[in-house]
């Protein structure tokens, strides 16, 4: 199955390349996007730009592919469900929900000079990145692209009530499947609590255990994808 990989803020595809090793192992052809803003140097970027390069690993995918989202792209992984719901086969959210209609995508750190830069390790004291040791966080952080203001504070539209009939799975890393429904019984997450179909998955892992448990975010990934 094609499975199409979306990083969260600051970062672009070859965040994946772990991931991607071990899903092509398994007989899945992985497909890690680098998208608009964060990795081709288009500095001017808008989230409807992102929007569209997700859509099109979506239309060219010789199948109905997965489409993976990690942290604030969980939001582009849930846009991909409203645009193209019939071609999905599932939507996997790692460490993430998707975003309600009418809010912004990503509105949550400072912006300077029209980017939203990484903000430092402060905001992800604890759970977040207690897997990170110091080499992984300086290493992260160096490597962290700044986002586009257009993609940051754009607005989430969602209009196509079909994709609640597109297949989740959510992957908890850094918060465990107990909570993750939690948040969704109590009506915190409305998209999910909309989805007809709503699986979860546990790895044991900060906020990004692309980077520090790759082999291990594959095989559950990998799961997923083989329980279509």
């Amino acid at each position: 199955m094609d499975i199409v990989l979306i990083g969260g803020l600051w970062l672009n595809g070859s965040v994946w390349e772990g991931v991607a090793s071990t899903l092509e192992s398994l007989g899945h052809r992985p497909v890690p996007l680098t998208l608009p803003g964060q990795g081709d140097g288009a500095a001017t970027a808008t989230l409807d730009d992102q929007v569209a390069a997700v859509l099109a690993a979506v239309d060219a995918a010789p199948g109905r592919p997965m489409v993976v989202g990690h942290s604030a792209a969980c939001a582009l992984a849930w846009l991909a469900a409203d645009r193209r719901p019939g071609r999905l086969a599932k939507v996997a959210l790692i460490g993430g929900i998707p975003t309600p209609d009418g809010r912004p995508y990503a509105d949550f750190f400072e912006v300077r000079d029209g980017v939203m830069p990484f903000p430092g390790w402060e905001p992800f004291q604890g759970p977040d990145a207690a897997d990170l040791d110091e080499a992984a966080r300086h290493e992260l952080a160096a490597a962290a692209i700044p986002v586009p203001e257009a993609v940051a504070r754009g607005v989430v539209r969602l209009s196509d009530e079909r994709r609640y009939d597109v297949p989740v799975v959510v992957v908890c890393p850094e918060f465990t499947p107990a909570q993750a429904r939690e948040w969704i019984d109590a009506g915190d997450v409305p998209e999910l609590a909309r989805a007809k179909h709503v699986d979860f998955a546990d790895i044991d892992s900060g906020h990004w255990p692309m980077i520090t448990k790759p082999a291990e975010l594959a095989r559950v990934l990998a799961a997923a994808a083989e329980g279509n």
